[in-house]
């Protein structure tokens, strides 16, 4: 596992550059051929900006799909929930819990779905508040965003510093899951244990061509959803972002200061210093805290929310969305990513339950808005309390 998180940065990179320079030259291109204005402004900062921001990341995501199908074919994922189940029992689970918890780190939709195959309703019910803890695909785009740009690309021995960074959170991640199913075991889902049964496959070469139209299919979700609920919310936020305009502004301002005082008269400037009083004790700006609130349908999505957001100007096409969160200060000119800001908005991301999707499974799984509430309300202040510690702390 520590191999395939290596491998996440480190053979990702260059296709991810690539697919940045096309979208930058596309958004470039498109700025050039258009009059300034709204529809400008729209296309270039609203679509391309706000999608391209979340397709950079999909060679890293096809690769953590990749090794997880392998593992998966080959057989060794059965054998991993019959060698993990003396180990599941000590948090009150059983080995079955293992797949459903495994799979989850792709999605934790289909990881909760998974959970019907284990016949003990409290070991379901368990297993399936824990598995959103595990890092699913959704967070892997913010992890890499903020990674790559706040975590030096340095050696630790034979390993890279991001990869053992990002490998930390996963293993954060199943910390907080496994947590959470012995206190959900011990309090409100008290009751016996069951035996434990699987059929184990032959262990087996897996099939490329199986393996190859698994992975298609996981890319074609990845790109479906950033075809609709990500554009979505990005043109949604390009509009807070753009309204209402700003009649104010010094003409002596050059287009990123402009760009700066536009968003702060928006109605997403306004909503994020509405909100900023209750997570400025994390360290976060106007900017970051709208962000957030609009991440809440969808964490993925606040990828595409900040490159809307630090990309509003006339000349948008010219540094990265990691130079612009580098850059980003308070008025005071210090700096916002600072490294107790950053670890603390990744635990954040780690723990806060930001997915409308999940909570609608878990709706239907367990036939009661109890389980689904007290989902989001515990993940989230788990989330919270974890980013003020970590920002009050560092």
């Amino acid at each position: 596992m520590a191999l395939v998180f290596q491998a996440v940065f480190s053979w990702a990179t260059p296709l991810m550059e690539g697919i940045d320079a096309a979208a930058t030259g596309l958004g470039g291109w498109v700025g050039n051929h258009l009059p300034g204005g709204a529809v400008s402004s729209f296309i270039t900062d609203g679509v391309i900006a706000g999608v391209g921001s979340v397709l950079v990341f999909l060679p890293q995501i096809l690769i953590l799909f990749l090794f997880i199908i392998l593992l998966e074919d080959s057989g060794y994922l059965a054998r991993a929930a019959y060698l993990m189940d003396r180990a599941m029992r000590s948090v009150g689970l059983s080995g079955q819990s293992i797949i459903p918890m495994i799979s989850s780190f792709a999605c934790a939709v289909p990881g909760i779905m998974a959970t019907r195959v284990i016949p003990n309703r409290r070991d379901r019910i368990a297993t399936i508040l824990a598995a959103p803890f595990m890092t699913c695909s959704a967070r892997l785009p913010v992890y890499a965003l903020l990674i790559a740009a706040f975590v030096p690309a340095r050696d630790v021995g034979f390993l890279n510093l991001q990869g053992l960074v990002l490998f930390g959170l996963y293993l954060f991640g199943i910390i907080g899951g496994v947590l959470t199913a012995l206190l959900i075991r011990k309090t409100a889902l008290r009751g016996p244990k069951q035996p434990f049964a699987l059929m184990l496959p032959e262990f087996r070469r897996p099939n490329l061509q199986t393996v190859f139209f698994q992975l298609m299919g996981r890319a074609k979700v990845f790109l479906y959803r950033a075809g609709t609920v990500i554009f979505a919310v990005a043109v949604v936020v390009w509009a807070l972002a753009y309204y209402p305009r700003a009649t104010d502004i010094d003409p002596a301002l050059d287009a990123n200061q402009a760009a700066a005082v536009q968003l702060e008269q928006s109605w997403l400037g306004r909503a994020g210093k509405f909100v900023e009083p209750v997570f400025e004790p994390l360290g976060w700006d106007w900017r970051v805290s709208s962000a957030v609130i609009a991440g809440f349908p969808a964490r993925e999505v606040v990828v595409a929310v900040l490159g809307t957001v630090y990309a509003v100007g006339d000349d948008a096409d010219e540094a990265t969305l990691s130079q612009r969160l580098r850059s980003a200060t308070w008025p005071d000119g210090s700096p916002i990513f600072t490294f107790p800001m950053v670890i603390g908005l990744l635990i954040f991301y780690a723990y806060c339950l930001q997915c409308a999707a999940t909570l609608a499974v878990i709706r239907r799984e367990t036939n009661s808005w109890r389980w689904p509430v007290f989902a989001w309300v515990y993940m989230t202040s788990f989330g919270y309390l974890g980013a003020l510690l970590a920002y009050q702390l560092l």
